[in-house]
């Protein structure tokens, strides 16, 4: 089953053509890698496939709805009903604690639960790092909360925008084997980059320059334990 799917889609910045003509599935427990250089249109279909912005043309179908087709207003109850973020930036809020960063999206999305907030820390090892503020956690320890942020309302895709770019060997291996175990148990992963180490544990990696997509590369080394099976 597809959970994602891109049907010849473009988005045009006045003269710039950011994407021309992407055509693009992607099956649920699928490990997704997208890359490319600056430029390359990486930014701009992350945004669409987050529900951030709309193309200009063709059509986007998330997890079977048609949200090219919706209003500013309905994007973002879109984004936080389906779509697990996960930035390079972490943007957590830095006078909430790790838990309260957690249970914000809880909010957003029903009824702040510290319980499953407490659970969803513990998955990725830091329940006893939960009434830290963002400013007494390491860089891989705030991308780590962002993770259990992503997760807590069970969305049907996870998408991360350059997850390891500011963390060093060790907290991007951790990062990495978040992923690896989110996969396992079934998740959707998209995950933009330009590392080729962290695109080689997808299962397919996407390669855009100059808008269009140049080539898809199957990654016989990714991990193949997850719904999507090997594609």
């Amino acid at each position: 089953m597809d959970i994602l799917e891109l049907q010849d889609i473009s988005k045009i910045y006045g003269n710039l053509k950011a994407l021309q003509h992407i055509n693009l599935k992607v099956k649920q427990g699928e490990w997704l890698a997208i890359m490319g250089p600056s430029g390359s249109g990486k930014t701009t279909m992350m945004n669409i496939i987050g529900c951030m912005d709309k193309p200009s043309a063709g059509q986007v179908i998330l997890d079977g709805v048609n949200i090219s087709k919706e209003s500013a207003k309905n994007l973002t109850a879109l984004r936080r009903d389906k779509i697990g973020l996960i930035f390079q930036q972490f943007h957590l809020v830095n006078y909430l604690s790790a838990l309260e960063n957690v249970m914000v999206a809880q909010y957003y999305h029903s009824m702040p639960d510290e319980k499953e907030a407490l659970e969803a820390l513990e998955r990725v090892g830091l329940k006893d790092r939960a009434k830290h503020l963002p400013g007494q956690l390491s860089g891989g320890e705030q991308q780590r909360v962002c993770i259990a942020r992503a997760l807590i309302n069970y969305p049907a895709l996870i998408l991360a925008d350059e997850p390891t770019g500011n963390l060093d060997e060790a907290n991007e291996q951790i990062v990495i084997a978040i992923f690896k175990q989110l996969h396992a148990e079934g998740s959707t992963i998209i995950v933009v980059t330009h590392d080729p180490e962290v695109a080689e544990d997808a299962q397919r990696t996407v390669i855009l320059e100059h808008g269009k997509i140049n080539r898809i590369v199957q990654n016989p080394q990714g991990i193949h334990t997850g719904n999507g099976g090997t594609i």
